[in-house]
């Protein structure tokens, strides 16, 4: 535990990614692999991960990012983008794959599916959109923690224009919306983010026992 927090003491948002250096396959999967086993509700996962390197496309994302060097000089810029909809086809595959995975007859299963489909086939578009979208802040909870531990640097992004994101990686007709940004790499050494303070609440000020 002393290592974590360590490693959140170490981390920040970094300003100014050296665009020279880049994250290697190893550890790009070790990230992957981290988003892929965070926790969701039900442990539907409803979300997709892009993970952009093409230059190309970040210079085009970059002016709808508020121009931040980081979406261009990071080794990569990952986009998490939430389902706009929850179809009962979604779920059925939810549970066949956890049926599958656990061996578990899917009969056995059908009452958590009908659960589930109870309590999300009845969202509105919007509000299914709103709870869809929280689920990709517990993925990128994980890329945080993860890449700290790799000594990689991340900048998790809001200030950017979904809208316009939607638009250019082709995301609204794949009921798709892009939910939260964060880029990966190293701090550059100019970045003097890097030498300040965490300026957080302290112990008292932010819990509060009952």
């Amino acid at each position: 535990m002393n290592t974590f927090l360590e490693n959140q003491n170490w981390r920040y948002a970094t300003k100014k990614f050296d665009a020279t250096k880049k994250v290697s396959t190893e550890d790009l999967e070790t990230i992957k692999e981290a988003i892929r086993l965070s926790s969701s509700s039900y442990g539907l996962q409803p979300y997709k991960v892009l993970i952009i390197e093409n230059p190309d496309v970040r210079e085009q994302l970059k002016p709808f990012s508020w121009n931040q060097s980081q979406i261009t000089d990071a080794s990569q810029l990952i986009v998490f983008v939430n389902e706009t909809k929850i179809t009962e086809e979604s779920i059925d595959s939810y549970v066949k794959n956890m049926s599958e995975t656990r061996s578990i007859p899917a009969e056995n299963l059908q009452g958590y599916s009908d659960f589930m489909k109870s309590k999300l086939l009845s969202l509105s578009e919007e509000q299914t959109t709103i709870w869809t979208a929280k689920q990709t802040y517990l993925a990128l909870a994980n890329l945080l923690n993860a890449a700290a531990e790799l000594k990689i640097d991340v900048t998790p992004i809001e200030g950017f224009e979904s809208e316009k994101y939607n638009q250019i990686l082709n995301l609204t007709e794949k009921g798709l919306n892009a939910s939260v940004v964060a880029t990966i790499g190293y701090r550059h050494n100019d970045d003097d983010t890097q030498h300040y303070k965490k300026v957080r609440k302290s112990t008292n000020e932010l819990f509060i026992n009952l």
